[in-house]
C-alpha cells in the first residue's frame, strides 16, 4: 500500500499491525486481542482523517497511484467488451480506451481515460493525456452509438489534454471543441463520471453528459491546482490555495450544481477497497441510465443542453 503525506500516523499502526502478524507466523504466540486492537484505531483514524480532508488533500487521494483506473472499471462492469481502436483520420490514442460490449446486460458504448498502473502502462497510455487522435476516436465511437441507438458511458481520469507541440499541430483545441459537440447532440442517453482527475478541457470533452457522477474523493477544474498557483502566484508552492479556490472537490461540485451525484466511497478512499468502489459505482451508473430511460432523442438533446446553459446560473443561485 502507498501512503499518502497525510496518512503517516495510519501508516505506523498499520506497519505495527503486519510486524504482529510477522511475529504470530513464526510462533505460538496469540496476538489476535492485540491485532484487533490495534485495527480498531486504524479505522477510528481512517474515519477521523478522511471525514476532514482539505481540498488539496482530496488532490492526492484522486492522483493515488493505487485507485482503480478505467481499464478497472471496465473489466469489472462490462462483459463482452471489444475494444475499438483509431480515428480514422491520424492513428491510435492509447489515452482514450473505447468499445463496445454490455453493462449489466445492456448493451452500450464505453469510453474512457486510462491512465496505466506502473511505468510501462503509464508511458504506454500517456499518463491518461490524449492528443487529437485520442479526442476523435471518441468522436467516432458517439456517432455510432446515435446510429445503433447505444448508451454511452464515459470513465474520466486525466491531468488534462496532452500539452505537447504535436497535438497544437494536429488540432487539439478542434478536437476537444467537436468532442464536447459530439456529446451535446447524441441522441441517445449518456452517463459520465469522474472517476479520479477531471482536468480541463480534457476531460469535459467525453463528460458533457445527461448525468455527470462523481467518485467521493475525485476532482474536477478547469485547470490542475500546480498550474493555477504558477499562473496566478508564479509559484506551484502556493498549490494548496489554489486547490481551495478552485472549488474542485464533488461535495463542491454538487453544490454548485456542475455534477449531479456524489459516489461515496470507503472508509480510506477508493484504493483500499478497490471491488466496494467499482461496485457501487456500477450501482450509480444503472441507477442513471434507468432514470433515463424512455426519453426520446430530441428530448434527451434539449434537456442536455439545457443543463449546461443553465449551469453557471444554477450555480451562482
Amino acid at each position: 500500500m502507498h501512503f499518502l503525506e497525510f496518512e503517516k500516523p495510519i501508516a505506523e499502526l498499520e506497519s505495527k499491525i503486519e510486524e504482529l502478524r510477522h511475529l504470530a507466523d513464526g510462533g505460538d504466540l496469540n496476538i489476535a486481542d492485540e491485532v484487533k486492537k490495534l485495527q480498531d484505531k486504524v479505522d477510528k483514524l481512517l474515519r477521523a482523517t478522511y471525514a476532514k480532508l482539505t481540498p488539496a488533500q482530496k488532490v492526492q487521494v484522486a492522483r493515488h497511484p493505487n485507485r482503480p483506473h478505467c481499464l478497472d472499471y471496465v473489466q469489472a462492469l462490462i462483459t463482452d467488451f471489444t475494444p475499438l481502436a483509431g480515428d480514422r483520420l491520424f492513428g491510435e490514442d492509447r489515452a482514450v480506451i473505447g468499445g463496445l460490449g454490455r453493462f449489466r446486460g445492456r448493451s452500450v458504448v464505453v469510453i474512457g481515460q486510462e491512465k496505466g498502473n506502473d511505468t510501462e502502462t503509464r508511458v504506454k497510455h500517456n499518463f491518461g493525456m490524449a492528443k487529437p487522435e485520442g479526442y476523435r476516436k471518441a468522436q467516432r465511437l458517439m456517432a455510432m452509438a446515435d446510429r445503433f441507438n447505444l448508451p454511452v458511458i464515459s470513465l474520466v481520469d486525466t491531468a488534462g489534454a496532452f500539452p505537447g507541440v504535436s497535438a497544437e499541430e494536429r488540432g487539439q483545441a478542434e478536437a476537444i471543441a467537436k468532442s464536447i459537440e459530439s456529446c451535446l447532440r447524441l441522441n441517445v442517453p449518456m452517463v459520465s463520471t469522474i472517476i479520479g482527475e477531471g482536468g480541463s478541457g480534457g476531460a469535459i470533452a467525453i463528460a458533457a453528459a445527461d448525468r455527470v457522477l462523481m467518485l467521493e474523493h475525485s476532482i474536477y477544474s478547469v485547470i490542475s491546482p500546480e498550474g493555477c498557483a504558477s499562473i496566478l502566484w508564479r509559484s506551484a508552492a502556493n498549490a494548496a490555495d489554489a486547490a481551495q479556490a478552485l472549488r474542485l472537490t464533488a461535495q463542491d461540485l454538487k453544490e454548485l450544481a456542475v455534477i449531479d451525484r456524489v459516489v461515496m466511497e470507503p472508509i480510506g478512499g477508493a484504493h483500499r477497497r478497490r471491488e466496494e468502489t467499482i461496485s457501487a459505482l456500477g450501482n450509480a451508473i444503472e441507477d442513471a441510465l434507468e432514470g433515463l430511460r424512455g426519453q426520446d432523442g430530441a428530448t434527451l438533446r434539449q434537456n442536455r443542453r439545457q443543463k449546461f446553459l443553465d449551469m453557471g446560473q444554477k450555480g451562482l443561485g
